[in-house]
Order: structure tokens, then C-alpha cells, then sequence
């Protein structure tokens, strides 16, 4: 039996439970792992961990493209190497650049954390994240319904929950006409309504 450790409020916890509803795949779920046992599963004392038999992974992106291999979805992470990459591209991006774009704002204003009372850095915190939004809207506008082509991806699965985060989070925000339509197309996937949109940022 697979084991997932983290609480379900974690966006990165969130990217994995959606996957699983995805793929119908059965999963125990620890959502508040004992500190000495979090330390032993991964070395950064943060979640999701998981835990397949003896094999044991962190990283949200990485246990996705685990998972996606394991169950031989080539559908959601492509076999050829140029698909792949494709796929991986925006799931690199979504850790990266986009994660980077949104600490301040998120936890200022949606979190609270007194840390981060600065508002002049949550709003330029907030407009690099819009910037980073508009480049989704426009890759978007390439595409036949989904981020990198006329299937689903694990692209749409990280992705998809970033975007739940920016509607989330309080501030002015520019119309994308392209990241709403396809956010609605997300809509009736499996675990979407469970681990999207569910009212949690």
C-alpha cells in the first residue's frame, strides 16, 4: 500500500492526492506525521513524503512523475523524450518561478503571518505573479484546452492548483480570459472539486 504523509491543506500535498483520484489508485493517507518519523523520510522535515513498500520519495513534482511512471500513464507524462520535456518544462516552472512570485503575497495576506506585514512587498510580490500568469494565459492561447497540448498533463495538475492559490489570494488581478476557460475545464476532473477547488489556498 502506498503511504502519503501531509496535511491536506498543503498545496504540494494537494498535487498528489489529485493525481491519485486521477489515477483511481488506493492510498493511505498520514496527514500529521510524527516529527522523528518526517526527519526520517526526508532530510528537509517537510511534506509530502511518500512511501511505496520500502522506497521512500519527497518532492510534490517528483512523487507525480513517480506515480504517473509507475501506472504507466504515458497520457499524463509522456514516454518520448521531447513530450517529457515538454510536460516537465511547466512542472519545473510552476516549483520554481512561479512558487518564488507568490511567497509574500500569499503569506501576507492570505496566511497572515506577521512576517510578512510589508505591503509594499506583497503587492510587488503580487504583480511579478500576474506578470507569471499572463506568460500561462498566453501559452494557453497555443494550445488546444490544456497547458501543453489537447491532453490532460501533470502540467494541468500543478499548474491547476497554482491557479487555484492566485484566484485565492486577495489583490487586483488582470482578466485571462484563456487560464479561466481551461480552470473550468479542470473542473470535472476526478479529485478536483476534493483537492482544488475546495476552499483552501
Amino acid at each position: 500500500m502506498l503511504v502519503l504523509y501531509g496535511k491536506p491543506t498543503s498545496i504540494n500535498v494537494r498535487k498528489v492526492l489529485w493525481l491519485c483520484a486521477e489515477l483511481d489508485l488506493p492510498l493511505a493517507h498520514e496527514p500529521t506525521p510524527a516529527p522523528d518519523l518526517l526527519a526520517t523520510l526526508n532530510p528537509n522535515r517537510q511534506v509530502p513524503a511518500l512511501r511505496d513498500g520500502d522506497f521512500v520519495l519527497w518532492e510534490s513534482n517528483s512523487i507525480c512523475r513517480y506515480l504517473a511512471a509507475r501506472q504507466g500513464r504515458d497520457d499524463l507524462l509522456p514516454a518520448t523524450a521531447q513530450g517529457r520535456a515538454k510536460v516537465e518544462q511547466w512542472m519545473d516552472w510552476q516549483a520554481t518561478d512561479l512558487n518564488s512570485a507568490w511567497r509574500h503575497v500569499f503569506m501576507a495576506r492570505v496566511r497572515q503571518h506577521p512576517d510578512f506585514a510589508d505591503d509594499a512587498r506583497a503587492e510587488a510580490s503580487l504583480t511579478h505573479w500576474n506578470h507569471l500568469m499572463t506568460l500561462l494565459d498566453a501559452q494557453l492561447a497555443t494550445t488546444d484546452g490544456y497547458v501543453v497540448g489537447n491532453t490532460f498533463t501533470l502540467a494541468d495538475i500543478v499548474l491547476g492548483l497554482s491557479t487555484q492559490r492566485w484566484r485565492s489570494t486577495p489583490g487586483n488581478k488582470p482578466a485571462l480570459p484563456h487560464v479561466e476557460a481551461w480552470f473550468e475545464r479542470l473542473r470535472p476532473r476526478p479529485g478536483f472539486a476534493k483537492h482544488v477547488d475546495n476552499g483552501v489556498a
